[in-house]
């Protein structure tokens, strides 16, 4: 990993921190992009900062320009940005939600892959990494615009991966279970937080599906869960 350019969306979120620390520890040049973020969230050399609105193409357009600009090539992606909503079944769900999940979990992941991928092809190894969610594959009750926005994900993911596969490319989507993070535990404070997922076991699984061993991993959906017992 050490001096490999690698684009983390969702940079200083709960997953993102651990995302982003995982890979600066192996001396990437990690570019940390989210809707607020310094270089005072990881104070380390190899660390850059930059402020997207994901919700504007234009912007994410011009940030990747920007890496290809510097640093002359873009190595790794790690897609983490994504926001949750639920509570309503699907007869009583509002537009608003259905788009708002739509638009973090989908959208904003497909103008990012648009933008990376030629670039991930130019460098003959590169890594498309993106963060799902179990309920992909496990739908629950009154998740509908949620669960669909990242079932939909997974498809997009493995569809890159065919189409990118000859270029020695890879594209993979993790599937994590719920994850101990501060925006979790606030929104489930009497849930058993030793049961939920870590963070940094995710960031793990990131790290791997980006480097020279993965390579023979190509379109798959990785189901990760908190370990039993």
């Amino acid at each position: 990993m050490k001096d490999k350019v690698v684009f983390i969306t969702g940079a200083n979120g709960g997953l993102g921190t651990s995302v982003t620390q995982a890979f600066l520890q192996k001396g990437s040049r990690v570019i940390g992009a989210s809707r607020q973020i310094t270089a005072a969230d990881f104070p380390a050399p190899n660390f850059e900062p930059m402020p997207v609105d994901f919700n504007k193409p234009g912007e994410i357009r011009k940030g990747v320009a920007r890496i290809i600009e510097r640093y002359g090539r873009l190595d790794i992606v790690v897609h983490v940005l994504g926001g949750f909503a639920g509570g309503s079944s699907v007869a009583e769900t509002p537009d608003e939600m259905w788009e708002q999940m739509l638009s973090l979990n989908l959208t904003a992941a497909f103008r990012v892959f648009r933008e990376s991928i030629p670039h991930l092809r130019k460098s003959g190894a590169g890594r498309l990494i993106a963060i799902g969610s179990l309920t992909a594959t496990q739908p629950r009750p009154n998740l509908g615009a949620y669960v669909t926005s990242k079932a939909a994900l997974a498809t997009l993911v493995q569809t890159v991966a065919l189409e990118n596969a000859g270029a020695g490319m890879t594209a993979n989507v993790i599937l994590p279970a719920t994850m101990d993070t501060p925006a979790n535990r606030k929104t489930m404070p009497n849930a058993d937080f030793s049961k939920w997922l870590k963070t940094a076991d995710v960031a793990e699984l990131a790290l791997a599906l980006a480097g020279e061993q993965a390579k023979h991993f190509n379109g798959l959906a990785i189901p990760i869960e908190a370990p039993h017992g």
